[in-house]
């Protein structure tokens, strides 16, 4: 079995797709039989970051960071973002000529654009930088790895794929609605970049429902009072609200991939999304839902042709076995 070193500067207590993806790789690695240590940013000094409060980007120390990479003496290192924690591990690998893999989880050119108007070309120019020695570069979808390419990513490119936790998000009896239907659901966080209001301010019948916190809550809660918040959800109390739905709408257009689309989708929703990178790789068929430039027409056809048991079957392809197995596949040596 392997040593396997997985570096991120998303950790916990966030709670987003980063973190998930990772701390659900480095358990089932670990179920696998591998030692696995998880660098994150906890212990470091750290500062929020003004646009993004509940993140805080870690300032690393060399000197400690190097001693207990070598200490650990990984036969693979992966490094899953590209924030100063990921590049001060970058530059120890190639300082030691370590070979190194890295993955594209979140757009942040176009989140850096609509939250500081950072342009988008200075923030592509890095990550083409960042991801140029990664061997190799892993994407969750056929979509993204084309966008990459056509901006210019030269690090070859594998797919890993994402998982859902089958044994928590289920097919259960429907709920009892508590709300008027169809019960439109969206799970996420509330802000600028996740574009929700494209789906708040759509003329639906039945009720919108919104799981999850963010900057943009206060102002879209009072805007949109028809609309029911119900915060940030976990566990069982999450699937409660994937049960008690008729559809999943995911209003964004800057995911990679969305977890909760899968999650939708093992619970038996269909799901409403414009044709955006993650949504158009996972949404193929009517039976699952639509795509389309207008979100409105998405949620039309998704209401009428999705299928629960159709959703279910689809779902069952995202396991975190079968994903972790391609990122396992994935791996070069540190040492050649």
């Amino acid at each position: 079995m392997a040593r396997i070193v997985l570096v991120t500067d998303a950790w916990y207590p966030q709670v987003n797709g980063v973190v998930r993806t990772t701390d659900m790789t480095a358990r089932t690695l670990h179920s696998f039989g591998h030692t696995v240590e998880v660098v994150e940013p906890g212990g470091l000094f750290a500062l929020s970051v003004p646009f993004y409060p509940e993140v805080r980007m870690c300032l690393p120390r060399n000197g400690p960071l190097s001693k207990r990479l070598l200490a650990f003496a990984p036969d693979y290192l992966h490094i899953t973002t590209e924030g100063p924690l990921g590049l001060a591990v970058r530059q120890f690998c190639r300082n030691r000529d370590w070979a190194f893999s890295t993955s594209y989880h979140t757009k942040f050119p176009e989140y850096l654009k609509r939250l500081a108007y950072i342009p988008e070309a200075a923030t592509y120019f890095y990550l083409r930088w960042f991801h140029s020695k990664s061997r190799p570069l892993m994407t969750a979808t056929s979509s993204l790895e084309a966008e990459l390419k056509a901006r210019g990513f030269q690090a070859p490119i594998e797919r890993w794929s994402r998982g859902v936790d089958s044994t928590l998000f289920r097919p259960r009896a429907k709920l009892k609605a508590e709300y008027a239907t169809p019960i439109l659901l969206y799970v996420g966080r509330v802000s600028s970049e996740k574009n929700v209001e494209a789906f708040l301010k759509l003329d639906t019948p039945g009720t919108k429902v919104i799981v999850g916190d963010g900057p943009a809550r206060a102002s879209l809660q009072k805007q949109y009072p028809q609309t029911k918040f119900l915060g940030y959800r976990k566990g069982e109390d999450l699937a409660a609200c994937y049960a008690m739905a008729d559809l999943f709408v995911f209003p964004s257009i800057t995911d990679t991939f969305g977890l909760v689309v899968i999650e939708a989708l093992a619970s038996g929703l269909p799901v409403a999304a414009f044709p955006a990178t993650g949504p158009v790789d996972i949404i193929t068929r009517p039976e699952l839902g639509c795509c389309d430039e207008d979100l409105a027409v998405a949620v039309r056809n998704a209401l009428t042709h999705g299928k629960r048991d159709a959703c279910i079957e689809e779902a069952k392809k995202y396991s975190w076995e079968n994903c972790t197995r391609e990122f396992e596949r994935n791996l070069l040596p540190v040492r050649g």
